[in-house]
């Protein structure tokens, strides 16, 4: 190992600086709450940098002085021990600069919205009604997750199917760090499975599409109220307690885009419009970034394909037990637990092989 090459690509000189300008730049003491969590974010990250790149270096005096012992040395008993050094030192480094890869990564995805909650939405898509349940499936499966993550689920709006699936449901997921877990789940699920109501035993494909939008606040988003159009309605369901007998049923219609959204889940209309509302500046605020993020176009091809949501992300294959990420080309052996909310694997290989580049967007892999 070439030391010197090591030590160039990085710069502990450099990072102390940052870090000790960071440091002068708080002390001065005239920040806003806003600039000093932003700082404070900054040092946290070139302190930790500082101390890896101190750690490497410390590493690679070690590694330098046990090959120039080798070079030099004729007792081989001394030479057994520098060579276990070398050992010893490249697999630290190696350990090291593991660490250092993955802050730089982490640094370079983050998101202002990661810490946000987030709107979940899930449609059944192709299918019919075993879409519509396996729809029902998928929701039932990150609420259980967001439940051992401690987060809380409110459904804002769902439209259920004959068979008590869902064509489309809607929720409000609150929680640390939702949308940083949840935003690669976007795009096209598609489950393979011999339908309860297919009689000769055929293999069936249907798919549902999950869209994760991080929650947007007024400041996030404005909206101009002679932008929308608000109608009331009687709300509709499967009869009973289902059933408002009242005009409790938002819905609004945002004129300029001609995104419409709808809320009937409570029996008040006040707060049935506040949570249709949370809704759309979802939307809008999704739609705002899109546009605008064209510069970090390559990470939101990483996040969700080619920002086409219609992009099929994952398989369910209940035949072969098997759950296939397409985008990072790997399968999972555990149907039953997933289902059942145990995403935690699933999540952090997705994401660490989507950030460290080890994507084949749009490639199909069908085993």
């Amino acid at each position: 190992m070439d030391t010197l090459t090591v030590k160039s690509k990085y710069n502990l000189d450099a990072v102390k600086a940052k870090k000790e300008e960071i440091e002068s730049e708080m002390s001065t003491g005239h920040l806003t709450g806003s600039n000093m969590s932003a700082l404070s974010i900054e040092l946290t990250h070139y302190s930790t940098l500082f101390s890896y790149i101190t750690q490497l270096y410390k590493q690679l005096d070690i590694l330098e002085q046990a090959q120039s012992l080798i070079a030099s040395e004729t007792d081989q008993e001394l030479i057994a021990l520098a060579q276990k050094d070398i050992a010893s030192s490249t697999q630290e480094i190696g350990r090291i600069e593991a660490q250092i890869l993955d802050i730089e990564i982490e640094r370079q995805f983050k998101d202002p919205d990661d810490e946000k909650p987030a709107i979940m939405e899930i449609r059944a898509g192709a299918g019919g009604e075993e879409a519509a349940l396996f729809a029902a499936e998928l929701y039932r499966m990150y609420t259980l997750f967001s439940k051992n993550k401690g987060w809380a689920v409110e459904v804002i709006d769902m439209s259920l199917s004959e068979n008590g699936g869902y064509k489309e449901i809607i929720a409000h997921i609150q929680g640390k760090n939702v949308f940083k877990s949840l935003k690669y789940e976007s795009g096209v699920h598609r489950v393979q499975r011999v339908p309860v109501t297919e009689s000769s035993g055929r293999i069936h494909t249907s798919t549902a599409s999950v869209a994760i939008l991080p929650e947007a606040k007024d400041v996030d988003v404005q909206i101009n109220p002679e932008d929308l159009r608000i109608d009331v309605m009687r709300a509709s369901g499967a009869g009973g307690q289902n059933v408002n007998r009242t005009d409790s049923a938002v819905r609004i219609t945002h004129l300029p885009s001609g995104i419409v959204v709808s809320c009937q889940e409570t029996k008040h209309q006040d707060q049935n419009k506040v949570k249709a509302m949370n809704i759309l500046r979802a939307r809008l605020y999704e739609k705002q970034k899109m546009e605008a993020d064209q510069a970090r176009a390559d990470m939101r091809s990483s996040q969700i394909g080619s920002a086409n949501r219609s992009e099929k992300i994952r398989t369910f294959n209940f035949p072969q037990n098997r759950i296939t990420d397409h985008r990072v080309k790997k399968s999972w052996f555990n149907l039953e637990e997933v289902l059942n909310g145990n995403l935690d694997e699933i999540l952090s290989t997705v994401k660490d092989m989507i950030q460290k580049g080890q994507v084949a967007i749009g490639d199909d892999y069908d085993e």
